[in-house]
């Protein structure tokens, strides 16, 4: 029940619902199509158009599929519940609207305009930043009518309670700067590193303070292309030295 886990249920959840939307959207699923619900006007010449991505269907099939097990009365299912639903929620935080113009020599005398996704990446980069900002929840039972259930409450009073949209934990993350099967991490040893980096990919965080070695390395790499009309590009072969850098 780590931040890791809580991430990785956040954007399983949000890829089941963000590729049903999409196919919805292309028509190669016949079970959805487009979203039709359009409250209003998108704004001065413009108009509704196109096919805008039915979020709401993707994040229902995204619900019945991603949380059909979590229906136990213990906190990781509790956990799980929570980061799926901000893995969702995520997707309709990002939609946004795309245009298209119309009118005589591009004079843009209308815009037609529909609801679309973002990128896989834009929803990943979203995610990865709630991951840095995860909030630490510790368990509480209490009984009802079903029996015992647990339920989170944040560790922390004084933080801000988490929303919906942001993911929870309640246990400590392994270290994963060594091997250890039972957690799945490979360590850190042998990962190449940037030893100018002051980040999470450079020599001092990725090494774990082990320290780096270095080695050069040859490789053959295209330079000196000259295009030549018409159509092709010739290109000379050369040799580059580099300097890798790979933890102890």
């Amino acid at each position: 029940a780590t931040r890791e886990s809580a991430f990785v249920h956040a954007i399983a959840s949000a890829g089941v619902a963000f590729a049903v939307t999409r196919s919805c959207a292309e028509g190669s699923a016949n079970i959805c199509g487009c979203d039709t619900r359009h409250k209003g006007s998108p704004g001065e010449g413009w108009k509704w158009g196109g096919c805008s991505e039915d979020v709401e269907f993707g994040s229902m099939v995204s619900r019945e599929f991603a949380d059909a097990r979590e229906n136990r009365p213990d906190a990781r299912s509790a956990m799980n519940r929570h980061n799926n639903e901000a893995g969702r929620t995520s997707i309709i935080e990002l939609m946004h609207l795309k245009c298209k113009c119309h009118g005589l020599s591009g004079s843009c005398e209308v815009k037609t305009c529909w609801w679309s996704q973002p990128d896989f990446r834009v929803i990943g980069d979203y995610l990865k930043d709630k991951y840095d900002s995860a909030s630490e929840m510790v368990v509480e039972k209490h009984r009802e009518s079903r029996g015992w259930v647990e339920t989170l409450r944040p560790k922390y009073n004084f933080f801000k309670a988490p929303t919906e949209k942001d993911l929870v934990y309640y246990e400590n993350s392994p270290n994963f700067c060594e091997p250890n099967p039972e957690t799945g991490s490979f360590g850190t040893r042998d990962r190449i590193c940037n030893v100018t980096s002051h980040g999470i990919d450079g020599c001092d965080l990725l090494c774990c303070g082990r320290g780096h070695n270095t080695r050069t390395e040859k490789r053959k790499e295209k330079c000196h292309c000259i295009f030549h009309w018409c159509c092709y590009v010739r290109c000379q072969e050369c040799i580059r030295v580099y300097d890798v850098h790979t933890c102890k």
